[in-house]
């Protein structure tokens, strides 16, 4: 069966504290993608965002980032004393460091009253804190918060290997940390409340997980051992990508190299647990960065491009193998674009993993196509663009005339005539032979440069930040494509 869905980060949903929250905001997105026929809603990684406020560096596999827990519920739930104050409420862009210390006093109020309470919400919380996970991420969040935020490979000796010697905490630390787990079970709370209604509408979630993690997350603190890192806890090799499209000195991610012949050793259980967690999270989990279940670009540490470095087989038969053995029913989706080799496809077919299509990669501009030209399938999730490219709209406007000429005369060859050059290009995407036709809700909207999310290569503002203010427009647009939506 075919399916269309909307990728819409939950950073982007409006809300009255200028953040997406998984509260009614996200209850009511869920209602509008039913009534327009809506199956998928695709989002970014929801883990704790790191450096630059970057979804692909959290501190996180497993944790949620505590930004978009609800204050409305947590009012509601009689957490909260006072009504909340509206906060950013119209902005269209998300100020990530304002509204941590907006929300902040709020959460810890709502931390002192729930420790004062018991009965089976207290059950239901010491069930959950049980998870080995749980405990080492609020031990790290306190630590990190008692070292001023640095990387926990500048932290002293004792805070650097707590995770291999389990030494005394302060009591400060203590309570930080119980803090810390406090966010978790209440950002795990609300997000099921989200997933559960969802899935009862029909729709499903397609969660995002990176490949690979950030040096300075409690993955890599308290699992050295699954990464290449010296005796002071520093990656000896980085990861990233050669010179691409997106930039000539590639892309020089930072995050540090596995160990795979540590995992191999240990039934690559550190994917087991990553991935396994992230299935009871979402209904779909896409990988991103697949192809380095194939090979993987190693960057020596001390280069300061991703220019220099070797391509590295990695075991990923025998990954994807342990996963599907250890997680029944786990479904995976292989973000396998860009210039691959071919054993990069045969991996993902060999598992039937559904990969991805970018229309405006696949649309003929200046006299060949630019990356890939290959018929839509079942397996193929057909994108207008994604959070690394420029808007439909943006891409379109960039293009020089003779291009866009190009472009119409391409829609119109493909039988697609009326309306604007935007309604031409969802109509394709929707009536396409894919099994997934996936929009992003800024190409939805017609947005243009206003609407980019991420500049690959780039760091900080104003990546990451876009939001919608309101629903009305984007309900709007949904109404429009309704038919062709509803009919794949």
């Amino acid at each position: 069966m075919r399916k269309s869905g909307i990728l819409m980060p939950v950073s982007a949903l409006p809300s009255s504290t200028g953040v997406g929250e998984l509260g009614p905001a996200a209850w009511h997105w869920i209602q509008v993608m039913e009534e327009n026929g809506v199956k998928i809603w695709q989002i970014l990684p929801l883990n704790p965002l790191g450096f630059g406020n970057s979804p692909y560096q959290p501190y996180s596999s497993c944790a949620g980032d505590e930004l978009y827990i609800s204050l409305e519920l947590l009012k509601e739930e009689g957490l909260l004393e006072s009504e909340v104050p509206a906060f950013r409420e119209r902005e269209k862009s998300v100020d990530y460091e304002a509204v941590r210390r907006f929300k902040e006093p709020y959460l810890r109020q709502a931390y002192e009253t729930f420790s004062r309470k018991n009965g089976q919400e207290e059950q239901n919380y010491q069930e959950f804190a049980s998870q080995k996970w749980v405990y080492e991420y609020g031990v790290f969040r306190a630590l990190k918060d008692a070292n001023e935020g640095k990387c926990w490979n500048e932290w002293s000796q004792e805070a650097k290997s707590w995770p291999e010697n389990r030494t005394a905490l302060s009591k400060e630390a203590e309570t930080e940390a119980g803090y810390q787990m406090f966010l978790q079970y209440v950002f795990y709370t609300q997000w099921m409340q989200v997933k559960t209604l969802a899935n009862e509408k029909g729709i499903e979630i397609m969660g995002d997980v990176p490949f690979y993690v950030g040096v300075d997350s409690v993955d890599v603190w308290a699992g050295k051992d699954n990464f290449l890192l010296d005796t002071d806890g520093r990656p000896i090799f980085i990861a990233g990508v050669p010179p691409d499209y997106f930039s000539a000195t590639g892309q020089r991610w930072g995050n540090p190299i596995y160990d795979w012949d540590y995992m191999k050793d240990h039934g690559y259980q550190f994917w087991v647990d990553r991935i396994g967690y992230s299935s009871k999270l979402f209904d779909l989990v896409r990988i991103d960065h697949f192809r380095a279940f194939d090979t993987y670009w190693k960057i020596p540490a001390s280069c300061p491009t991703a220019i220099e470095g070797a391509w590295i087989e990695a075991p990923g038969y025998e990954v994807l193998d342990t996963l599907q053995e250890k997680i029944p029913g786990v479904h995976l989706v292989a973000e396998d674009l860009g210039d691959l080799r071919p054993e990069v496809l045969t991996l993902k077919e060999h598992y039937h993993l559904k990969g991805m299509k970018i229309l405006v990669f696949s649309i003929e501009t200046s006299g060949k196509y630019a990356y890939d030209n290959a018929p839509e399938t079942e397996n193929t999730i057909l994108y207008t663009g994604t959070h690394d490219n420029d808007t439909l709209m943006e891409w379109y406007g960039n293009l020089s005339k003779a291009a866009q000429r190009k472009v119409r005369r391409f829609l119109k060859k493909e039988g697609f005539c009326q309306g604007s050059v935007k309604d031409k290009l969802l109509a394709y995407t929707l009536r396409s032979n894919a099994g997934y036709a996936i929009i992003p809700a800024q190409d939805l909207l017609g947005l243009k440069k206003e609407g980019h999310m991420n500049t690959p290569g780039t760091v900080g503002s104003p990546n990451w930040e876009w939001r919608m203010p309101e629903f009305q427009k984007i309900e709007k647009e949904l109404k429009k494509y309704k038919s062709m939506i509803v009919n794949r």
